[in-house]
């Protein structure tokens, strides 16, 4: 078995890529393009259920084929840090996470979640998989995709942060057929990645059907996690700012 699977998608020229991005351009050092912030329940990983305060920053430069939250791609509102901090801290809410669009793609939220972190904050970052994880802090609980072929940016992995997680962070699925699940599978097994960190698969919207997922889940024998997305589960899944 190869030690990394192929992908199964051809890159995008990088102007393409790029694109994606512009509207971070000259964005000021102490400030976020941020699309919406808000409190509601955590709707996955092992914090799910719990109240939590959402910090989503705007714009990402993947285009996942079942991508939930697009309104990001291309609107947002400058916020300086000190104020989304100031916000958090108003909050008696000890659970923060920082979502995208991609984060990691803004250099301001390394501080922002350091200065979270330093609040006594428990902070989450969900992030695509397709960046360097190394400059976040060492607290902060990681909920990193690997994108399945079926996403149309399995290419974007950067295999390099498997050797970065922490045995604290959490490595999700999302599975769009049964091609993705092989794939995650032989991933999982390629990778020892069960016996590394919390494996979490869900089902993309409205694609495969849980039951079915469950069961190949339970055929498998693998100590993994199967999640649903609660908060599409309790409010209309379309729904913003929950």
């Amino acid at each position: 078995m190869s030690a990394t699977p192929l992908p199964l998608t051809t890159p995008l020229p990088e102007p393409r890529v790029r694109a994606r991005t512009a509207l971070l351009d000259g964005l000021p050092s102490g400030e976020l393009l941020i699309h919406e912030y808000y409190r509601s329940l955590q709707g996955e990983s092992t914090f799910a259920g719990l109240p939590c305060l959402f910090i989503r920053t705007a714009v990402c430069d993947l285009r996942c084929r079942w991508c939930d939250t697009p309104h990001a791609f291309n609107r947002g509102e400058r916020k300086t840090r000190a104020e989304l901090l100031a916000w958090a801290l108003a909050d008696d809410c000890p659970l923060v996470e920082i979502t995208g669009g991609e984060p990691l793609l803004q250099a301001d939220v390394f501080p922002l979640m350091s200065e979270l972190a330093d609040a006594g904050k428990t902070v989450l970052l969900e992030t695509s998989g397709a960046h360097d994880i190394r400059p976040v802090d060492p607290r902060v609980h990681i909920i990193m995709d690997l994108k399945c072929p079926d996403s149309g940016e399995s290419h974007r992995n950067s295999w390099d942060n498997l050797d970065v997680l922490k045995p604290t962070d959490q490595i999700k699925f999302v599975i769009a057929s049964r091609a993705d699940w092989d794939w995650a599978v032989a991933t999982i097994h390629a990778h020892r990645l069960a016996d590394r960190f919390t494996i979490l698969v869900s089902a993309a919207f409205n694609t495969v059907p849980l039951a079915e997922l469950a069961h190949w889940l339970l055929e498998s024998r693998l100590p993994i996690r199967f999640q649903l997305q609660l908060h599409k589960l309790i409010w209309d899944p379309h729904a913003r700012g929950v």
